[in-house]
């Protein structure tokens, strides 16, 4: 009895046993059984991943039974790492296979050499899996889904669901946020944390820094909290720890509507010096959230304590300020955190924030900036 050949099972090409030459009758039932599972590529630089991008993986998670994402490494486009792009469709996608393509061909184009370098790597890439519709919403989708066997799927191709590009985005990321999902923009901003005893200035600098650079600051919530909760100017341990909560939660929240910076006035590595300070200890969880504040900020400014203390009810005096801040910066060292001291006046730091910052680009290494 012969069996039908491959094609007979499916309207695709031949399956890749027989297309290889292989004559193997059983792989190739294997094959064309595993046809009727459904799975759905897409691919792309997502620099960045913008609501456009978000349609073609939607669309393609409603009508397939699996989604790979193939993203490329293109530090020539972007300088928003691989695995933090990589990350976002995680994060927003988690059903998605994401494949992090860090060794893909540079050259793009629709030569016939260019066309076929990007076809066998992604076939390389996807070794034994199986892509039946190949999602796009560009020209180079149907070349690809020939290479792959696949149905070409063209999603919103002229734009007209939603009229986005990754260029537009990256030249105007604050004017163009609302075309990306605010996990995305979030990464898109410099995050600049100003930390120090109490009274040496965070408060003024965080937000006439803010007014300076059309952005927006974030208060201490901490200050906030205590006129609302404290009993005998103290806080309990817990009482400190939902202050860090709530200050990063406001962080989380404010950060939609920054410009390029966001200034942040004390962080939660602050508020857990300060209840070892009056507790002897911090909880649990105020240690993990001062642990995830080491990475989170992109530059950390130390206010030094050369200006006049201001005795406010919720202070313990300048004698307190300076050990206090001895403390501040050994602990600052023992994290490894990298920070710029300030000292003078106003202006002074605020000059030398600016000179800081007209050098600083996110995602480009510190060393760079002496």
């Amino acid at each position: 009895m012969r069996l039908p050949s491959c094609t007979s099972f499916s309207s695709a090409s031949p399956c890749r046993a027989c297309s290889a030459g292989e004559n193997n009758t059983l792989r190739c039932i294997e094959e064309a059984e595993s046809v009727h599972e459904r799975i759905g590529l897409t691919l792309g630089k997502f620099a960045p991943f913008h609501k456009g991008h978000q349609l073609l993986v939607e669309t393609a998670l409603a009508e397939m039974d699996r989604v790979i994402v193939v993203i490329y490494d293109c530090p020539d486009t972007t300088p928003v790492p691989l695995p933090v792009r990589a990350n976002w469709i995680r994060r927003l996608y988690p059903a998605a296979e994401v494949l992090e393509a860090w060794d893909g061909p540079a050259e793009t184009g629709y030569t016939a050499d260019i066309m076929r370098k990007q076809e066998r790597y992604i076939l390389e890439l996807l070794g034994d899996r199986q892509v039946t519709h190949c999602y796009s919403s560009e020209l180079y989708g149907e070349h690809m889904s020939e290479a792959l066997g696949a149905a070409n799927r063209q999603v919103d191709r002229d734009r007209v669901r939603i009229a986005v590009s990754g260029t537009a985005v990256r030249a105007a990321p604050f004017e163009k946020r609302h075309l990306v999902d605010p996990l995305v923009y979030a990464d898109l901003v410099a995050k600049v944390v100003f930390v120090g005893a109490p009274s040496t200035g965070k408060t003024t600098i965080a937000e006439a820094m803010a007014k300076r650079m059309k952005t927006v600051w974030m208060p201490e919530y901490g200050r906030e909290y205590w006129k609302r909760h404290q009993v005998d100017r103290r806080l309990a341990p817990e009482q400190l720890a939902d202050i860090a909560e709530g200050h990063l939660e406001r962080e989380e929240t404010l950060v939609a509507d920054a410009r390029d910076y966001m200034f942040v006035d004390t962080n939660a590595i602050t508020t857990y010096m300060f209840a070892l300070d009056y507790h002897g200890f911090a909880l649990p969880r105020l240690r993990q959230l001062a642990e995830r504040a080491v990475p989170r900020y992109d530059l950390v400014f130390l206010c030094g304590d050369d200006i006049p203390y201001d005795d406010t009810v919720d202070r313990s005096g300048d004698q307190h300020r300076r050990t206090f801040q001895k403390k501040i910066v050994a602990d600052l060292l023992v994290r490894n955190v990298p920070f710029i001291p300030l000292y003078g006046s106003l202006e002074e730091r605020m000059e030398k924030v600016e000179t800081v910052l007209k050098r600083y680009a996110k995602y480009r290494s510190l060393g760079e900036l002496v």
